[in-house]
């Protein structure tokens, strides 16, 4: 009966590992949609140090209650620095890519990050995958040369930059779910100080004056980024990377109606190619998860973080 209800909870943290995956993908979409829209008019580091400061808003009270000083007691910091460093990097990668691209673009070369995941997964986490996997991990770096236009965009930076940020990405999201004993505040405040950091040396002589329209635009990116962040950190610590990545293919189907809605933007046929490939493989990759393997209790992280 022990072995039953244990198998029953583990069930139900993972189903509400997924559902804030995917919240945590729709906010994500609306942030990626707003950053695009201010990055219009204002430069990358202004951008960023408004939103951190936001952030703020709803981490000021989380970091109170856990007590600031718990900030400084983490493990494996050498692990958490390269966290925060590609934690950031995806942020700037990000931001840097879509100013210049359509949305659709962009998150095209994000949606490779389950691909990038399961073959990080299986060296970092443990979580091994077969040689079907392994091949669908191919054939979703395909997709990934076929999005890039290879005749052209090889020499676009803000591709480049989309195709970096996503490795940052997948990185930053097989840390967190490394370091999952670490509290999500944690977590969550030193990449927000360090997009803070990058975003003061990045607007060095790039500061702008801004309406309250705009201010307050960049204040709620930071509100809307870090729920997104807090809701998609905890659900790494409810259920395996591998197994929340494909959540992600949501972000795609947002990037093409906000992307339509707000900016007339509509992807060409060699990106619908693309992600589409990307997302079989992806999904393949998902499926093959779910039938090989279970998830091991000590996969479960206990409560109280």
């Amino acid at each position: 009966m022990k072995t039953k209800a244990a198998a029953a909870n583990a069930g139900n943290l993972i189903m509400t590992g997924v559902v804030l995956m995917l919240l945590g993908d729709l906010l994500f979409a609306l942030n990626d949609a707003m950053g695009k829209w201010l990055l219009t008019n204002f430069a990358l580091g202004q951008v960023l140090v408004i939103r951190s400061v936001g952030s703020f808003i709803v981490l000021g009270p989380m970091i109170a209650r856990q007590g600031p000083m718990a900030l400084f007691r983490v493990e494996q910091k050498r692990l958490q620095f390269i966290r925060v460093f590609m934690a950031t990097a995806d942020v700037a990668l990000f931001y840097a890519a879509v100013a210049y691209l359509p949305l659709a673009d962009v998150m095209t070369f994000y949606m490779a990050g389950p691909i990038y995941i399961a073959a990080l997964s299986h060296f970092f986490l443990g979580e091994k995958i077969g040689w079907r996997r392994w091949l669908a991990v191919l054939v979703g770096f395909a997709g990934v040369v076929i999005a890039l236009r290879p005749s052209t965009a090889m020499l676009s930076l803000p591709s480049l930059f989309g195709l970096a940020g996503s490795l940052a990405f997948a990185l930053s999201l097989v840390m967190s779910r490394y370091l999952r004993s670490t509290s999500d505040t944690t977590l969550v405040t030193w990449q927000t100080i360090a997009a803070l950091a990058t975003g003061i040396v990045l607007s060095i002589g790039h500061w702008q004056p801004a309406t309250l329209v705009n201010w307050s635009g960049m204040l709620l990116l930071g509100v809307v980024a870090t729920c997104a962040h807090l809701l998609i950190t905890r659900s790494l610590k409810l259920a395996p990377a591998s197994l929340l990545a494909p959540m992600q293919y949501t972000l795609l189907l947002w990037a093409i109606v906000l992307g339509y809605i707000l900016f007339n933007d509509i992807p060409d046929m060699q990106i619908i190619v693309g992600a589409a490939i990307i997302v079989f493989a992806g999904l393949f990759i998902f499926h093959r998860k779910n039938l090989k393997e279970t998830v091991p209790v000590e996969a479960v992280p206990p409560d109280g973080h």
